[in-house]
């Protein structure tokens, strides 16, 4: 499995153009970074209350069903991303308000919290991202794009 590039000068390329260049990493790297996509997607991206994050997640999700139906795989893995992010960032400030784990001063790990809205917020985006992550479809389609792009003979 290749590692994400973060070499390349996404702010000015178009991976729908040039998904041959797209590389899927690990768990959401380049989700803020992958063009049009991150355009397309961080604006509906909130996780603050548990319907906002209803809201969100829908609507990421129905952008992942949309690129499904173009074949875009790079779209739906970059929607995938989007939904894992709104729950890790969502556990985080359930974890730790403000969203910090480390103290500024000694880098020691912050006292732990329980927010209750927010951890509804990230079992929200939790059950999409896992929704999106099984998909038949893109399974095969991650599949193909790795092979395809990704393998050592690419």
């Amino acid at each position: 499995m290749k590692k994400f590039d973060y070499s390349l000068n996404y702010e000015e390329l178009d991976l729908r153009k040039h998904p041959e260049l797209y590389t899927v990493g690990r768990g959401e790297q380049g989700v803020l970074m992958v063009e049009p996509y991150k355009g397309e997607i961080l604006p509906h991206w909130q996780f603050k209350t548990p319907e906002i994050a209803t809201e969100s997640s829908e609507k990421i999700y129905e952008l992942f069903l949309e690129y499904k139906k173009k074949g875009d795989f790079v779209g739906m893995d970059m929607a995938r991303k989007f939904l894992q992010m709104g729950y890790t960032r969502a556990r985080r400030y359930t974890n730790h308000k403000g969203g910090r784990k480390y103290s500024k001063e000694d880098g020691s790990i912050l006292p732990y919290q329980n927010d209750k809205v927010k951890a509804e917020a990230a079992a929200i985006f939790k059950a999409q991202w896992e929704i999106a992550k099984t998909d038949p479809d893109y399974v095969q389609m991650k599949k193909e794009h790795r092979e395809k792009y990704e393998s050592d003979e690419a």
